[in-house]
């Protein structure tokens, strides 16, 4: 096969197709690269899945814990288009885009001499928050806004079969809790999706004192169901927050999404049929 390298630079001399056969073949190849990658982290996971069973048995870990935002719930419309949609009776005129490019601008601007955003309610970072992205200081849209975040209006489950797993998880010792960055609306959030009861405990951020990926908080959540870290595994969407902060306290760790895809699949690397 002719070398990638004097395939592309016979392009200038043949033109057109030449170059997008070129492409197409340097495509095929990383996508080949991408496909071998993917097959050797599945492959890894689970040589080290059969490596806990050696150890620990045929169930791999005592204890799951379980992120919020982006593992187990989702939002149910886009942030901007919400913002927008209450504020119109207020007098926000941005647009979505805008709202969502001064929001993300907001939200990563440090808060206060404090390292944590959510403190109590997170009233404070929240009204600065709102008023910054849509340049609305009224009280009464922000006391609408915030509200309507702890309705089930504002949120759903990310995986339909959440509950059913997780019974199956409970059933067969597996100690479950929420380890979250987020404010004490959480738990009215949990009670809105009636999902509460479905955890032995709720490590929030707001109540620690402690926000992902500082290891505190896994180690809470850990206390709480009283299993050591190295019994626990994590599932999350944020590789720095999620994966790297419990890997820092010395739980497992799967990232959502890439490592997992759903709940099921969590139950059965831990060694839970469903």
């Amino acid at each position: 096969m002719m070398p990638l390298t004097k395939l592309l630079s016979r392009t200038v001399s043949y033109g057109r197709p030449f170059a997008m056969a070129a492409k197409a073949l340097q495509h095929c190849r990383y996508s080949s690269a991408a496909a071998q990658v993917a097959e050797s982290e599945t492959e890894a996971l689970k040589d080290y899945a059969d490596y806990r069973r050696s150890l620990y048995g045929h169930i791999t870990h005592k204890a799951l814990l379980v992120d919020a935002v982006g593992t187990l719930v989702l939002p149910s419309q886009p942030m901007a288009e919400i913002y927008r949609t209450i504020g119109e009776k207020y007098g926000v005129e941005y647009s979505e885009d805008e709202i969502l490019h001064r929001y993300r601008r907001a939200y990563s601007q440090p808060w206060g001499k404090s390292r944590l955003r959510y403190v109590n309610d997170g009233r404070p970072f929240w009204q600065y928050i709102v008023s910054y992205s849509t340049g609305c200081s009224d009280s009464q849209y922000f006391e609408e806004l915030y509200n309507y975040y702890m309705t089930d209006k504002a949120w759903h489950l990310c995986d339909p079969e959440a509950e059913k797993v997780f019974n199956a998880l409970r059933k067969s010792g597996v100690k479950l809790a929420i380890v979250s960055n987020f404010d004490t609306r959480l738990r009215p959030v949990l009670r809105a999706l009636n999902c509460e009861n479905w955890f032995d405990a709720v490590a929030v951020s707001a109540e620690v004192a402690a926000e992902k990926p500082n290891p505190t908080i896994f180690l809470k959540a850990c206390e709480l169901l009283g299993v050591n870290p190295e019994d626990a595994v994590h599932v999350g969407d944020d590789r720095r927050n999620d994966v790297w902060g419990a890997r820092d306290a010395g739980c497992d760790a799967w990232l959502w999404g890439s490592d997992v895809h759903s709940f099921k699949e969590v139950a059965q690397r831990i060694g839970v049929q469903v």
